[in-house]
């Protein structure tokens, strides 16, 4: 990184912010960690650092509700210094990561342990959610206040659903005296069982066992209940079937406190990306229909789903080269997500202010934050992104650990060339040419 109190000077770029509307050409200027100008055109200062935007979108850094950054535990899937490298290259300035490590993060020593990593290793902003239960094992809440305390944004079991109602209720109850997110993975383990993939014409030809949408479903429809209920402030992982767009779509017309978000992977792909026993097409919730990935689709165009997250979940290669009913489920994202959702751009899915938004001001109000926007005065977090730029996914090219990605061999249009993380301009990770 370069000097923190230097002075950078984007010039003639596309500014772009979804938080405040505006959509104008023109000079950024920053200073001291902070936006220090904005304007039609800036002189540069003295002992300034001058980029060429011209041609490049500038946007608020971009955010991650959920990341797997799988440290302290699974370093040898991912590190917080390999997995904040990745989110650079990604665009990404900050990422908020699951507790679901080893120890899981249920204490105020290992939500410590992760923000000292960050701050010694780590080249973006992270942000630890912590445990919902006591190990993550759904029974006994853990000690929120401390975990809040402690700088957790949010509570959450993630990989693991809180399959007990009422201690989700009591945990919604608390969340809402914090004023912190209740972040749910919504499966159902008991309709899950033992598939591996999603339960359908797909999982029929290949003989894999299937994992029905109401899995995903029934615990949407308890979640919202449960959120009407108690007035707290729930956020839905990774939607990825139409039935739950539905039920999500519903509730925010009652005024229901949920939030949502999908994945690339979902309104990208669908279960026939497992054809070939393809195990870097294994995640949960799984791939589903085509007619799934029409309804994400449609709630990302409607507002129903207001966050486009990664899930970004590393693995060793040995690991996810198994037969595909052994190996773990989950794939790696950060640095495909931004040319992913661009896509929705050229589809004519999403304009782009609503893409951006959707990976910007959206994640950030989720978490109640004032960041993911361009204002003056507000920390310099910002991604300057060529949106024309092509380039082939290679596994070998990631700054992530993990290379288990179903977009190996893609042609990708979109990436960011340059971030900056709280005044500091990132120079060497975005030095692959993909």
């Amino acid at each position: 990184m370069s000097d923190p109190l230097e002075k950078i000077l984007i010039k003639g770029g596309r500014i772009l912010d979804p938080a405040s509307n505006r959509d104008e050409v023109g000079d950024l200027l920053v200073e001291d960690g902070l936006i220090r100008e904005l304007g039609p055109s800036i002189k540069a200062p003295n002992d300034c650092k001058t980029i060429d935007a011209k041609g490049k979108l500038v946007v608020p850094g971009l955010i991650d509700l959920h990341t797997h950054l799988r440290e302290p535990g699974f370093e040898y899937k991912e590190t917080v210094a390999t997995a904040t490298a990745a989110a650079a290259w990604g665009g990404f300035t900050t990422v908020c990561c699951m507790p679901n490590t080893e120890p899981v993060n249920d204490n105020q020593a290992v939500t410590e342990f992760i923000l000292e990593k960050a701050k010694e290793e780590g080249i973006v902003h992270v942000l630890p959610v912590g445990a919902i239960t006591k190990g993550s094992k759904g029974e006994e809440l853990a000690e929120m206040a401390e975990l809040v305390a402690a700088g957790c944004v949010a509570v959450s079991d993630d990989g693991l659903p809180v399959m007990n109602s009422q201690v989700m209720r009591q945990a919604m109850n608390y969340a809402k005296i914090f004023d912190v997110p209740v972040i749910d993975h919504c499966e159902d383990l008991n309709l899950t069982a033992d598939g591996v993939m999603f339960e359908g014409e797909v999982s029929t030809a290949l003989g894999l066992r299937g994992i029905p949408a109401s899995s995903e479903t029934v615990m949407v429809a308890r979640d919202i209940e449960l959120a009407e209920l108690t007035g707290a402030r729930v956020h839905l992982a990774h939607i990825s079937t139409a039935g739950s767009v539905a039920l999500i779509r519903d509730a925010k017309r009652r005024g229901v406190r949920v939030t949502a978000e999908t994945c690339p992977h979902y309104f990208t792909l669908t279960d026939e990306a497992v054809r070939g026993y393809n195990s870097n097409a294994k995640m949960k919730p799984p791939l589903g229909a085509q007619s799934d990935q029409a309804a994400v689709r449609a709630g990302l165009a409607d507002g129903t789903l207001e966050v486009i997250a990664t899930d970004h979940a590393p693995h060793a290669a040995d690991e996810k080269e198994q037969e595909l009913d052994c190996a773990p489920f989950g794939i790696v994202g950060l640095e495909t997500a931004l040319p992913l959702s661009l896509r929705l751009v050229d589809e004519g899915v999403l304009s782009l202010m609503e893409a951006i938004r959707k990976l910007t001001a959206g994640p950030a109000a989720v978490l109640g934050k004032k960041t993911g926007r361009l204002e003056i005065g507000d920390r310099a977090d910002i991604s300057i992104i060529d949106p024309n730029a092509e380039w082939t996914v290679k596994a070998q090219s990631f700054k992530s650990l993990g290379k288990n990605s179903p977009f190996i061999g893609w042609t990708m249009k979109g990436r960011a060339t340059a971030v900056i993380v709280a005044g500091k301009l990132i120079e060497n990770a975005l030095s692959s040419t993909g």
